[in-house]
């Protein structure tokens, strides 16, 4: 059995294995869904954050999100998807982790979440802590256990 000395990755904090905002794809809210639904194709995520022009984290908008919207009774009804606006699909009610979090709580979190969007004290959107990179760590401190 491998013991782990769990402290070392908890001391850790969210922005020393975040992603920074700037390198992550995004939508604003007065976006249409025809322009999330490019932004997502063209990256291959699922879901992206939803800020606002000054960069304020409101929500998420997924794949899943804007079919539904425009899923007709009898047909997908994609003409819609450049009248309906990312704000009124997107998903509000998100997990967030301050910028100052430590790995723990972000752990905690990437459980359930492939992601978790990061920000700051005031809500600006600073960038998302993702399952791969908590997982790169623990990959990266056992190899070294194993050295030792």
């Amino acid at each position: 059995m491998i013991t782990l000395r769990a402290e070392k990755i908890m001391e850790i904090n969210i922005q020393d294995l975040m992603i920074p905002g700037d390198k992550v794809a995004h939508v604003q809210l007065g976006n249409n869904l025809e322009h999330a639904l490019l932004v997502l194709t063209r990256t291959g995520y699922t879901a992206i954050p939803v800020l606002d022009s000054s960069y304020k984290l409101h929500g998420l908008v997924g794949t899943n999100m804007i079919i539904d919207a425009i899923m007709g009774l009898e047909r997908i009804e994609a003409e819609r998807l450049e009248e309906i606006k990312v704000s009124e699909v997107m998903n509000l009610d998100i997990p967030r982790l301050k910028i100052t979090d430590s790995a723990a709580k972000g752990l905690e979190i990437v459980v359930d979440h492939p992601f978790v969007c990061v920000v700051s004290e005031e809500g600006y959107f600073e960038g998302i802590f993702t399952r791969r990179e908590i997982l790169k760590q623990l990959d990266r401190h056992v190899k070294r256990l194993n050295k030792g």
